[in-house]
């Protein structure tokens, strides 16, 4: 659905600069009411969670070299 708001937006373009202009409004993040940009709640890992993330990736990382091994 994305892509094709894209093109859409692309084939109303008069030239690249604008088709550029269009691209970078359509990505940019909201702005906050204090002016700021603001970034998704999934995005952010305090130290614990990405400890533990990091455990979980270190404990696949094993089990699959284990499974090229044998």
């Amino acid at each position: 659905m994305l892509a094709a708001a894209e093109a859409a937006i692309d084939d109303g373009a008069e030239n690249d600069a604008e088709r550029q202009r269009n691209r970078a409004k359509l990505y940019t993040p909201p702005r906050t009411a204090e002016g700021r940009r603001t970034r998704s709640p999934g995005l952010r890992l305090d130290r614990e969670q990405a400890q533990a993330l990091m455990a979980q990736i270190a404990a696949e990382d094993s089990k699959l070299a284990g499974r090229r091994t044998s």
